[in-house]
């Protein structure tokens, strides 16, 4: 490819592509699922801009494009709660939603003082719990939705992460 993908804070700039690239990528769980109407299917631009500057957006670029994604929040009680890890299907089974992760985690953990992480996924999204499982997610709770959709939530304390990291993120 001849360029290397860099991860930044996204802008309001970047809403329309998070949009886009959001839809993309959730059209697969949309069919595992048999379920079109699920909220990154139908979530407004607007709703995207809103939690730009509602809580913390990140990106991975290449060149201007905007290949991955993945947003967060900490609540009152520490907890830092992730959610819409994205990653362009070109772009995947090569590592960057764990850096995209790992990126999200050293900024909540700096910015917001995380002391827990926590995140979710659909019981048949298989690629997703093996990614969140090899970066230290323990299956927390699951929660049965419909007869299609059993939500599995995923946690980990945050003082398993290296507090070099968390500093050099800042």
């Amino acid at each position: 490819m001849g360029m290397s993908v860099t991860i930044s804070a996204a802008t309001e700039a970047d809403a329309e592509q998070i949009l886009k690239l959001q839809y993309l990528c959730y059209q697969s769980e949309a069919q595992l699922y048999g379920d079109y109407s699920i909220e990154p299917l139908t979530q407004s631009l607007d709703s995207v801009r809103a939690e730009l500057t509602g809580g913390t957006v990140l990106v991975a670029r290449l060149g201007d494009e905007v290949v991955a994604s993945v947003r967060g929040s900490v609540d009152a009680d520490g907890t830092a709660r992730i959610g819409k890890l994205i990653v362009h299907p070109r772009m995947q089974r090569h590592g960057l939603g764990g850096r995209l992760l790992g990126a999200i985690e050293s900024a909540l953990g700096t910015a917001g003082a995380a002391r827990r992480f926590q995140l979710f996924s659909g019981h048949r999204s298989e690629h997703n719990l093996r990614l969140y499982r090899k970066h230290g997610y323990t299956t927390v709770d699951t929660r049965q939705v419909d007869e299609r959709l059993t939500l599995v939530t995923l946690a980990k304390d945050a003082q398993g992460l290296d507090a070099a990291a968390l500093a050099t993120s800042a």
